[in-house]
Order: C-alpha cells, then sequence, then structure tokens
C-alpha cells in the first residue's frame, strides 16, 4: 500500500483509491465550468436583446429627429417591437415544441440579428416600425427556451439563480448595453446602434453552439399540448400579474429621456448616465429577485409587486431634481425584482406545457411594454406633462397587484380541493 500526503496530513488510503476521488472530483470541477459557460453564452443572448429592446428609450429624440416625427411617435417603435415579442412568444413555442432546444436557439438568436441589421437600414418611420416588429417575434421564444435549458442544467433548488444568471445579460444590457449604445448613437447614429446589437446576436449564436449542450426534442411534444397551457387558470393569472404590474416601469422607463431633460433639468449628453442609473437598478433588483425565488414564490411575487408600487409613487417626487432624478431612475431598474419570481412561478404551474408557458411569460411582459408605452405617450399627447406617465405606472401597478390577489385566492381554493 502506498500513501499519500495532503495538507500535512497522512491519509492511509491506497493510491489508486485516491487517484479516484481526485478525478471525480475534477470531473465535478469540469462540470461545474461547462455549466458556466453554458449559462454565459445564454446570458449574452439576452444582454442584446436587452439592448436592442431598451436602447430606444434613450435614442428617441435622435430617431424623433432623423426621421421627423415626434417622440410619441417614435415611442411607437418601442410598442411595434413588443408586439412582435407578444405575437412571436407563443407562435414560436407551439410550431417548434419537439425542435432541439439548442438548434431553436441558434435559429431565434440569427433571426434577432437579421431584425436588427434591418432596423439599422430603416430609413422611414413605417420602415423602423416593421423593422423592429421583426427582430421582437424571436425575443419572448428566446427567453422561454432558454430559461428551460438553464433550469435544466442546476439542481432544482437552484432554478431561481440559474435564471437570475440567465436574467442577469438582460439587466447588465441596462448597465452597460444601453449606455453604450446611447453614446454610440451621439457619436455616430442611431442607425450604428443597431448594426452594433445584430453582431451582438452572431457572437451569441457562435458560444451557443459551442457551450449549450445537445439535447434532443420532445418527441412527444405536440402544438394541443403546449395550447394546454391557455386552458390553466393559474397559468393565465400568472401572465396577467406580468403583463399590468410590469407595465408601470415601461410607462416610466419609455420616456425617461424626456422627462429628465424637461422635468429634472437633466443635460441631454448625460442621459447614457441615467442609462447606467438604471441599469445598476435592473441588477441589484434581479440578483436579488433571484435569491428570493427560490423560496415562496407567490409570496414574493405579491411583495415585489407593492415594492414596484412604492417607487413609482416615488418617482414625481424624486425626478424634480438631476440628482434625485438619478435616485429615481435607479429605483423604477429595481422593479426587476419582480422577474424571477414569474418565471419560476409560470414553470411551476405549466404542467406538460413548460414552452409555452416560458416564452408567454415574455410575451406577458411586453403586453406590459407595449401598454405602458402607449399608455404613457398618450397623456403626453394629450397634453399633459411628463410626469403623468407616472401616473400611468401607478396605476397599472395597482392594477398588477389586484389581478395578483386574484390568483393568490384562486391558488388557495385549488390547494383547498386537492386537500
Amino acid at each position: 500500500m502506498r500513501f499519500t500526503l495532503l495538507s500535512g496530513s497522512l491519509l492511509l488510503l491506497p493510491s489508486g483509491h485516491w487517484e479516484s476521488i481526485l478525478l471525480r472530483k475534477n470531473h465535478k470541477t469540469d462540470a461545474a465550468g461547462f455549466v458556466g459557460w453554458a449559462l454565459l453564452a445564454l446570458a449574452l443572448g439576452g444582454f442584446g436583446i436587452g439592448t436592442g429592446e431598451f436602447i430606444m428609450m434613450g435614442l428617441l429624440p435622435d430617431v424623433s429627429r432623423s426621421l421627423a416625427i415626434t417622440e410619441p411617435q417614435a415611442g411607437n417603435a418601442i410598442a411595434g417591437y413588443a408586439l412582435g415579442v407578444v405575437v412571436g412568444a407563443p407562435v414560436i413555442a407551439v410550431m417548434a415544441a419537439r425542435m432541439a432546444r439548442k438548434t431553436l436557439l441558434l435559429i431565434l438568436m440569427a433571426l434577432f440579428s437579421i431584425g436588427n441589421v434591418a432596423s439599422a437600414m430603416a430609413d422611414s418611420y413605417h420602415g423602423l416600425l416593421v423593422a423592429r416588429f421583426l427582430t421582437g417575434l424571436p425575443h419572448g421564444a428566446y427567453f422561454g427556451v432558454a430559461s428551460l435549458v438553464a433550469a435544466s442544467l442546476v439542481p432544482v433548488e437552484r432554478r431561481g439563480r440559474a435564471l437570475a444568471s440567465l436574467m442577469l445579460g438582460l439587466t447588465v444590457a441596462t448597465l452597460i448595453g444601453v449606455p453604450l449604445g446611447s453614446w454610440i448613437g451621439q457619436l455616430f447614429s442611431w442607425h450604428v446602434v443597431f448594426t452594433f446589437v445584430g453582431a451582438i446576436g452572431l457572437l451569441t449564436c457562435l458560444l451557443i453552439g459551442r457551450y449549450v449542450p445537445y439535447t434532443p426534442g420532445d418527441a412527444d411534444a405536440h402544438p394541443l399540448r403546449e395550447l394546454g397551457a391557455l386552458k390553466n387558470a393559474q397559468v393565465l393569472l400568472t401572465l396577467l400579474v406580468g403583463a399590468v404590474g410590469f407595465g408601470g416601469m415601461f410607462a416610466i422607463f419609455s420616456y425617461i429621456a424626456p422627462t429628465l431633460i424637461n422635468i429634472a433639468g437633466l443635460s441631454p449628453s448625460l442621459i447614457p448616465w441615467a442609462m447606467v442609473a438604471f441599469g445598476l437598478g435592473m441588477i441589484i433588483g434581479n440578483l436579488v429577485g433571484g435569491r428570493l425565488a427560490d423560496g415562496s414564490v407567490l409570496n414574493i411575487i405579491g411583495w415585489t409587486l407593492l415594492w414596484n408600487v412604492l417607487v413609482m409613487l416615488a418617482f414625481p417626487v424624486l425626478v424634480q431634481h438631476v440628482a434625485t432624478g438619478l435616485l429615481a431612475t435607479f429605483l423604477i431598474g429595481t422593479c426587476s425584482v419582480l422577474l424571477p419570481s414569474l418565471q419560476i412561478r409560470l414553470m411551476d404551474v405549466a404542467n406538460d406545457s413548460q414552452t409555452l408557458a416560458a416564452a408567454m411569460n415574455h410575451s406577458a411582459l411586453n403586453i406590459a411594454n407595449a401598454m405602458g408605452a402607449y399608455l404613457g405617450g398618450l397623456t403626453v399627447s394629450l397634453g399633459y406633462c411628463w410626469l403623468s406617465t407616472a401616473w400611468v405606472g401607478v396605476a397599472l401597478g395597482v392594477g398588477g397587484l389586484l389581478v395578483f390577489v386574484l390568483t393568490a385566492r384562486h391558488a388557495a381554493r385549488q390547494q383547498t380541493q386537492l386537500a
């Protein structure tokens, strides 16, 4: 028998046995590293999508000047993208239910890149609307499928953190991608910004192809089975919570640039820093939300909705000055604390319709995006001041809380019937 010395202790183990332990340890380390790279690849896709989605908020003044339209009209490009997500997510999820998830992710990111190049080439108002709609089509399906892949890579008790890692790409986009895009837009043009976003999509394709493991599609999947999610009351109510409750954030953030310029007196050259403040808030909200989502998800949804309403109530008071306006923008970003819990809740209640339910979450969030952007722009177009977007946000936030109460009561009745 040979002996192995480790850290000054003599271990009475046969060398062959000790070597097998080392091999198992190294295998676990390699596996963890591979999971990390896979999550990074998925998160980069989220970074590209987040940059492409939120960059319009920082480019509204430039787009309106370039295309000779009003800022509320330019805001319709935000709604057009969101409408693409709403349409694309369920259609793609249902039609591609049997496709291998890695293959589907590659196709979706390729479509996203093409859509951004088309946006970069748009030279008219209607051309931009069409391009943004097409760009939004793969958004929801990508996040839905990527969420299922991310959750499958880790133990069940760490799903919330895995999804937070995926969504970290989306939130980092608001910290780095959106301010960088705003700066590029001011230095060159908004056309160059969308070309940059398209390049991120292509890089994501390369990383997904290299690091995301291949698993065959679900041979038993069927469009009708996926559509079963639409008969599930808890799925529909959870989607409605997201669509209404998260709309308040978009009502405010869609017009954050003109609001800070006209109310707080912020210089247009400092808008990228406002995007940084929002991005920091998104990152912190997402990380906290990921930790909370590993607990009692339904309760967490209620508390985070209440937090969002309080933030939006504080916004009109804080946005009166530059410093507190940047603080208000940061706090609006923390509304992202709701996202991981919503995704986990849908996965828990969707039963056999996982793909559609996961994708529909992002449809719901982009209904929130479209509704918030439209209603916020409508109040401004009707002659109300830029602060009116905050009151639209509060109304939508309270509406989300009311829907949550209905959701919780329905869930409690289901539990009682099962018992």
